[in-house]
C-alpha cells in the first residue's frame, strides 16, 4: 500500500503537489480512500488525500447553496441538510457494500467520480448541481471555477469537466452544491410483469406519464420481473398521484404499493446495488444505454451466468458475474452493439490490469482529452493509469 498524505488544509495540498512536480513523483489523489477498488490501480507510490479537509464552509437555506472542504464525508453533508429539511438532489451512492469498506465517501469523492443514484432520472446527475469548485492543478496553483449562487454564469465550467473525472486533473479541495428541500414521503408502485420488456415498458410508462417520477429501476426474480416505480412529495399528492398512476399501468401486471419507511429502504438498496452484493467474488459492471436496449444486456449477462437488474428506467444496467477477460468481453461487446458505454466498476486488481475497464474514447475526443490533460496537469501527476493503460 502506498504512503499516504493527508494535508489539514489547502496550503498542505498545494505544498505537496509542488513538492510532488518538483521530484517528478506521481501521486495517486483520494478522499476517504473509499473506492480504492474502483477502475485501474493507480501507478503511484504515494497518496494525496483530502481527508483531512473537512467541514462545511457555507450553508444559506434560503438560497439552496451549501459549500463544505472536499474531505467532508458525505453522511456530515446529509445530516446538515436534513436539520433544515433539505436534502442533495442526485441521491448519492456510498457503495461501501460494493467495495467492501466501511469509510464513509467523502463530498469531494463524490464529485470527482460523479456517482448518481436513482433520482438522477428526473433530476440530473451530480455534476448538473455542482455550482462551484476550488481544486489544485499540477503546477500546484489553487483554480476556483464557479461561485456560491445558482445564477453563476461567469467563466469556463470547469465545475463539469471536473466532475466525474476521478482525480485525474485536479485536487478537488472545495464544492458548493445546489440543494432542495427532502419530500414529506415517499411510495413506491411494485408491478409484477412476465419479463424485462415488459417491466421496461411499465417503466417508460410511467416517466412518460405527468405524475412526476423520481425513480424507475427492474429487479428480476423468480419467474417474474418487478417494475419499481417511486413518487416523492406531500403525502396529499403522492397519495393522488399514486391513485392515478396504478391506474394509468394497470394493464402491466399485479400492483403493490410500498409506502414510506418500506419505500425509503427499498431505494437506498437500490441505490447501493444492494441486490448484487451477495457474492463478494463476482466483478460488477455498470453500463450507460438508451432504455430500450437494457433488456438486451441483461441477456448476454445471463448468457454467462450473471445476473442483472436495472435503473434509471433501464438506462443504467448492473451486471454481477465471474471475473474473467471472457466475460468482461462479452458485456463490453453487448455494450458498444447498443452504442452504450461499460464500465468495469468492480473486479480483483489482476483483472483491472488486464483489461480496458472504460471504452476506448473516439480519436476526435481522445484528442481533446489529452489537451486538456496538458493544460491542468502537464506533468501527469494526478493518478496515472487510473482511467487507462498508460
Amino acid at each position: 500500500m502506498s504512503t499516504v498524505i493527508a494535508p489539514a488544509d489547502e496550503a498542505g495540498i498545494i505544498a505537496a503537489v509542488q513538492a510532488a512536480r518538483a521530484a517528478r513523483e506521481p501521486l495517486a489523489i483520494e478522499g476517504q480512500g473509499s473506492k480504492r477498488g474502483l477502475l485501474r490501480p493507480v501507478q503511484a507510490a504515494r497518496s494525496l488525500s483530502t481527508r483531512g479537509l473537512t467541514g462545511v464552509t457555507l450553508y444559506r437555506p434560503a438560497e439552496l447553496i451549501i459549500s463544505a472542504r472536499a474531505g467532508t464525508p458525505l453522511a456530515e453533508i446529509e445530516a446538515v441538510l436534513a436539520e433544515k429539511g433539505q436534502q442533495l438532489i442526485a441521491e448519492s451512492p456510498y457503495l461501501n457494500g460494493v467495495f467492501g469498506t466501511s469509510t464513509p465517501p467523502s463530498i469531494g469523492g463524490v464529485v470527482a467520480a460523479n456517482l448518481s443514484g436513482p433520482r438522477r432520472i428526473t433530476w440530473g446527475a451530480t455534476r448538473d448541481h455542482v455550482m462551484g469548485l476550488r481544486f489544485i492543478n499540477g503546477a500546484g496553483e489553487a483554480i476556483r471555477s464557479g461561485g456560491r449562487v445558482l445564477k453563476n454564469v461567469t467563466g469556463l465550467d470547469l465545475c463539469k469537466l471536473l466532475s466525474g473525472t476521478y482525480g485525474t486533473l485536479g485536487v478537488i479541495t472545495e464544492v458548493t452544491l445546489k440543494v432542495l428541500p427532502a419530500p414529506e414521503t415517499s411510495a413506491t408502485l411494485l408491478i409484477e410483469t412476465p419479463d424485462l420488456a415488459s417491466a421496461i415498458a411499465a417503466l417508460s410508462a410511467g416517466l412518460g406519464s405527468p405524475f412526476g417520477v423520481s425513480g424507475a429501476a427492474a429487479l428480476p426474480g423468480s419467474g417474474h420481473v418487478v417494475a419499481a416505480l417511486r413518487l416523492e412529495d406531500f403525502a396529499a399528492s403522492v397519495a393522488y398521484r399514486m391513485e392515478k398512476l396504478r391506474g394509468l399501468l394497470g394493464n402491466f401486471g399485479a400492483q403493490r404499493v410500498m409506502e414510506e419507511g418500506e419505500s425509503r429502504a427499498f431505494w437506498r438498496n437500490v441505490r447501493e446495488v444492494e441486490p448484487l452484493q451477495a457474492m463478494p467474488e463476482e466483478a460488477i459492471w455498470r453500463i450507460s444505454v438508451r432504455p430500450s436496449a437494457g433488456p438486451r444486456i441483461a441477456a448476454a449477462a445471463k448468457a454467462i451466468s450473471g445476473r442483472a437488474m436495472l435503473d434509471w428506467g433501464g438506462g443504467l444496467v448492473w451486471v454481477a458475474a465471474e471475473p474473467s477477460i471472457a466475460n468482461h468481453a462479452v458485456i463490453s461487446a453487448a455494450a458498444a452493439a447498443e452504442a452504450g458505454a461499460a464500465m468495469l466498476f468492480r473486479a480483483p486488481e489482476s483483472l483491472r490490469l488486464a483489461v480496458p475497464v472504460l471504452p476506448e474514447e473516439a480519436a476526435p475526443l481522445a484528442k481533446i482529452s489529452a489537451r486538456v490533460k496538458e493544460a491542468l496537469d502537464p506533468s501527469g501527476l494526478f493518478n496515472p493509469g487510473h482511467l487507462r493503460a498508460a
